[in-house]
């Protein structure tokens, strides 16, 4: 019996070779056949199969055969999808969006043009990096509605548009933050300003208005002299805008600090 076992893995192995030889020798043929028919049937089967380098293969071989027939549509949708499928979303991206430009009321019109802005949302790097495709995301989504008001899809739509916006709001409260670091007060003071401005929701407010405050107070003490009582004040005056917001906020001690310091200053002067 022990001696029989031994031999079932290699069995398999060769077996499992066997079959994949065998495959990509059907394979080869088809795409050297010049049955078009063939090829078409074997396409979707292959797709249906989750084969989707396959699919894709004989489909890109065939398009231009069948571009104008009724078939073109399907092969172009099936070719969107492998690519999707294959988690290769530039490519899928592309291809959802030229379906779309081409069957403006093909009955996987309103999926393709979902699926080009979900492409470019998984796309959507960290928010430390260059968000482009942050952007063609909540552009398609938003013409995605435009195009499809009652589109299925809209609900999950306003989700991904949410965490996208959140994404973008990490990504200026992370810059202002870096201006902050560099010790360059006033390029932070002008960043949270346009970050508030642009993200007023975010979840960052809370320390973006405590990082415009401490850079103020900052920009104030690095100032030449006749600068300082204006600046000075600024800092007094966002003090009070935070305390008012934020008043069990857990920055209050630091804020109260900086309170003190710009006030003592001010009744100096």
């Amino acid at each position: 019996m022990v001696a029989g076992k031994k031999y079932l893995l290699p069995f398999f192995v060769l077996l499992t070779l066997l079959m994949m030889v065998t495959s990509c020798g059907e394979y080869d043929k088809i795409l050297k056949s010049q049955d078009y028919d063939l090829k078409y049937k074997k396409a979707k089967e292959y797709y249906t199969l989750g084969k989707y380098t396959q699919a894709i293969g004989l489909i890109e071989q065939i398009l231009p055969h069948y571009k104008g027939t009724t078939k073109s549509e399907e092969l172009d949708y099936l070719h969107a999808m492998a690519y999707y499928d294959m988690g290769d979303f530039v490519m899928a991206g592309h291809y959802f969006e030229t379906f779309t430009h081409t069957y403006l009321n093909s009955v996987h019109a309103e999926e393709a043009d979902y699926l080009m802005g979900y492409c470019y949302y998984k796309l959507s790097p960290r928010p430390e990096l260059d968000q482009q495709n942050t952007y063609n995301a909540l552009n398609a989504f938003t013409l995605h509605k435009t195009r499809f008001p009652n589109s299925k899809y809209n609900k999950q739509i306003d989700e991904l548009t949410k965490e996208l916006y959140d994404k973008l709001a990490e990504k200026s409260y992370l810059s202002a933050k870096l201006y902050y670091r560099m010790e360059h007060y006033k390029a932070a003071i002008v960043a949270i300003g346009n970050s508030l401005e642009d993200y007023p929701d975010t979840r960052f407010r809370e320390q973006l208005m405590f990082l415009r405050l401490r850079s103020r107070y900052l920009y104030a003490v690095n100032s030449v002299s006749k600068k300082q009582p204006e600046r000075f004040q600024q800092a007094v005056d966002d003090y009070y805008s935070f305390i008012d917001e934020f008043p069990e906020s857990k920055y209050r001690k630091d804020a109260d600090k900086i309170y003190k310091n710009s006030n003592n200053y001010l009744s100096v002067k």
